[in-house]
């Protein structure tokens, strides 16, 4: 047997106004959106805004279903938005941010297992690293140079 240490590394910022001007405006696009989720059974409100490579910023918030899983968090909504309007443009930020009705969110709130997969499979696509810039209602925003750092065993097409 042996052992397999696996390193990441993320950058904490403590607040939007220490980001740099074009990430605040893109985090500031993706609280502005959170606000138009459908979450009417989570209560959990997620905005997301994607920086195209082509100057375009895509937008998404989470859209429960009653008839789960059926519904669709932030980043797939701006994600495959950007796929399916910019097919060519490649997504170089992304900015997400978490809101709860019941209670405030203060730590970092990451994209859940499935956007990850779907954030890996546009990284792989593009073969250009993604930043991503999470947060919660308030507090830190943490970012990831690339996918990579969330999701260090990522699938892809290599596999197949």
């Amino acid at each position: 047997m042996k052992e397999i240490t696996i390193t990441t590394r993320f950058s904490a910022y403590n607040a939007i106004d220490e980001l740099p001007n074009d990430i605040q405006n893109l985090m500031e696009q993706a609280i502005a959106v959170r606000k138009n989720a459908y979450a009417p059974y989570s209560k959990f409100r997620v905005g997301t805004a994607l920086l195209l490579d082509n100057g375009k910023i895509v937008l998404g918030s989470n859209q429960e279903n009653a008839a789960y899983p059926s519904g669709l968090c932030a980043e797939r909504v701006a994600i495959f938005q950007a796929g399916a309007i910019y097919p060519d443009a490649k997504i170089i930020k992304m900015a997400i941010t978490a809101a709860s009705d019941t209670n405030k969110t203060t730590s970092p709130i990451p994209p859940c297992g499935a956007c990850r997969q779907s954030i890996a499979e546009y990284e792989t696509k593009q073969d250009t690293p993604i930043e991503i810039y999470f947060m919660g209602e308030l507090g830190d925003i943490y970012k990831s140079e690339s996918l990579k750092n969330l999701l260090p065993f990522m699938f892809d097409k290599n596999f197949l």
